[in-house]
């Protein structure tokens, strides 16, 4: 396979952007900033105010939604200056991508140097960004109405989409690097993409801790305030029922605590069957992976036991993406012979 090297680092920019704007987004997202800008503007939203006029415009519109009439009524212009720098930041990086997609993509469909093969992929990657812009909108707006804060089913769909995107444009770009053969390995296991997909379940039940805030309650640990089970979850089943594993604080916290230790119980036990791979990097890639998920244990066990301070918030949110990454890699090099090419 002849690599492109240009086009590699060109899809490798758009992993790391995507990468940034999540970590912003969990800044901003835990430090209330979310909703600061009202209004979705394309094109105009891409400066911020430039002048004392246009930041109290922008502080009045913000003065209109609920977020401050119930929770931020004592903010300042000053305050409110600081959250919108995270959510103009946020914003400007989605900007960002897709202008580091499309220019360097007119760029090299011009010069030819796109393959029939990689084209469909390339449009897909595009149809991914601009739903997740929409998606961002939507989830911002559920916020402007009646709530304090975006609707968590639907920040549970902004993450999901970021981590799906990311993840086909991180496999895309190991294809094209041709560091392994192309040919399908016919000795392929799928067991990695069983850990895949728990991988990224467990990254949505987090989305669900984060949206609820129910990183703030229950935080002991191995038990739960004293509990194993909270005896609040069975009164919240009896009452609301199968709605209380998204909507009950004590059942959001506890399912992504249970999905924990079943993504480690199988990452070990699949680590424990690898070890003797003839497979160096096979044995490489699935160390790589149980290092990962045990940095990213140790960090939820102590986020929590901190009540979610910002930077380790933000932090365990990063090495999520770093674990998910892993677990694609490992995919990826299971599904193709490891000899290099």
């Amino acid at each position: 396979m002849n690599k492109d090297k240009a086009i590699i680092t060109w899809l490798a920019s758009g992993c790391i952007l995507i990468f940034l704007m999540v970590v912003i987004g969990g800044i901003t997202r835990l430090t209330g900033s979310g909703l600061s800008i009202t209004e979705w503007k394309v094109i105009t939203g891409t400066l911020p105010p430039l002048s004392e006029e246009a930041w109290q415009e922008e502080f009045n519109n913000y003065k209109k939604i609920p977020q401050y009439q119930l929770l931020n009524s004592d903010f300042q212009l000053s305050d409110f200056k600081a959250i919108y720098f995270w959510e103009y930041i946020h914003r400007l990086i989605g900007r960002m991508i897709g202008i580091v997609f499309l220019i360097p993509f007119i760029y090299f469909w011009m010069k030819k140097r796109i393959s029939k093969e990689l084209m469909p992929r390339l449009y897909i990657m595009f149809l991914l960004g601009a739903l997740q812009g929409v998606i961002g909108w939507y989830m911002v707006s559920s916020g402007l109405t009646q709530n304090v804060r975006v609707s968590h089913y639907r920040l549970a769909l902004h993450l999901g989409t970021a981590f799906i995107t990311f993840g086909y444009i991180f496999y895309v770009m190991l294809q094209e690097s041709g560091k392994y053969k192309r040919s399908i390995n016919k000795e392929k296991n799928n067991f990695p993409l069983v850990i895949l997909l728990l991988v990224f379940i467990q990254i949505i039940l987090g989305a669900f801790v984060a949206g609820t805030h129910a990183g703030y309650v229950y935080n002991t640990w191995p038990d739960m305030e004293g509990e194993w089970v909270p005896s609040s979850i069975p009164f919240a089943f009896e009452k609301n029922g199968w709605t209380s594993l998204f909507d009950n604080l004590a059942t959001v916290q506890f399912v992504h605590r249970c999905m924990a230790y079943v993504v480690t119980v199988v990452i070990l036990f699949w680590w424990w069957k690898q070890r003797n791979s003839i497979s160096d990097e096979r044995k490489r890639i699935v160390n790589l992976l149980l290092s990962v998920l045990f940095v990213q244990v140790i960090l939820g066990i102590y986020t929590l036991l901190a009540h979610v301070p910002v930077w380790m918030g933000v932090t365990h949110q990063a090495m999520a993406f770093v674990l998910f990454a892993s677990a694609i890699w490992q995919y990826y090099i299971y599904q193709t012979k490891v000899s290099s090419s």
